[in-house]
């Protein structure tokens, strides 16, 4: 059993020196699946190109709730024809995001129930950014009748934790929970059912303890794996398996082809 990095924006700039060896070392760790969703129509072809490129690489394609200063209503139409094309895993990154300033909700509301409606029609799995939304996105995912996908870089409460579950969802866990201060997190990484866990690094962000204000990569992912492990109390093997399984179900994947191949 291999480790599945769940949300890595492998395309991200700040890898633009370096991606060849970051992918290798990823390889080399044990990461041999890589979830890689877009944000915004013109990385479309970055995601895809990085999947092309890498074996074990898989894309996603959305348009994420930070990006809508960028975001045209024409764009979701190219997302459909997109889909169409290169059949992704995943709608994503998509949600809504209350935390930072200045993001107009009716705008951000617009664009992700619109991509709600193309992940039900496609039959997709969706990647759920949700800062300070957690009922608001859940609430829309009742309304479309969403239930398969993953919350990423899961941060709410208990409650809202198992709304998610009940829903049909995996949450994400990454380098927030590796630390101590973090310490809801933790508990709901450790008391969850093990069935609705699945690891992520969010790399280039969402950097672990170890790496501190430092760029993130998906090779760490064994490492936060063992974090996992120490929180409930069981093997590191354990825990790769464990959520390597949850995010095939979470997302069609086909662990022993994907590792040997990527995408096309």
């Amino acid at each position: 059993m291999t480790l599945i990095d769940t949300h890595c924006h492998l395309d991200a700039a700040e890898f633009d020196t370096d991606r060849d060896t970051v992918a290798a070392q990823a390889w080399s760790a044990g990461v041999k699946t890589i979830v890689v969703p877009a944000v915004q129509y013109t990385n479309f072809s970055a995601v895809l190109a990085v999947c092309q490129r890498y074996p074990g690489c898989v894309p996603a394609l959305g348009l994420h709730p930070m990006y809508i200063h960028a975001h045209l209503p024409e764009h979701l139409i190219l997302l459909r024809a997109a889909i169409e094309r290169q059949r992704p895993v995943a709608i994503g990154e998509i949600g809504l995001d209350f935390f930072v300033p200045d993001l107009d909700a009716a705008t951000q509301e617009y664009f992700f129930t619109e991509q709600l409606k193309i992940a039900r029609d496609f039959d997709l799995p969706v990647l759920l950014h949700s800062r300070r939304a957690n009922d608001q996105v859940l609430k829309q995912l009742r309304r479309f009748g969403i239930r398969r996908g993953i919350a990423h870089a899961f941060s709410g409460s208990r409650q809202q934790a198992e709304a998610f579950i009940r829903q049909g969802f995996k949450l994400g866990f990454g380098g927030a929970m590796t630390y101590t201060r973090a310490s809801n997190l933790r508990r709901l990484a450790a008391e969850l059912p093990p069935e609705a866990l699945v690891l992520e690094t969010d790399a280039p962000d969402m950097a672990p303890a170890w790496l501190h204000s430092k760029r993130n990569g998906p090779e760490q992912l064994p490492r936060i794996a063992a974090v996992l492990a120490e929180l409930r109390g069981i093997t590191p093997d354990m825990v790769m398996h464990i959520t390597s399984n949850n995010a095939c179900a979470a997302l069609s994947l086909q662990l022993e082809t994907i590792s040997q191949h990527g995408s096309t």
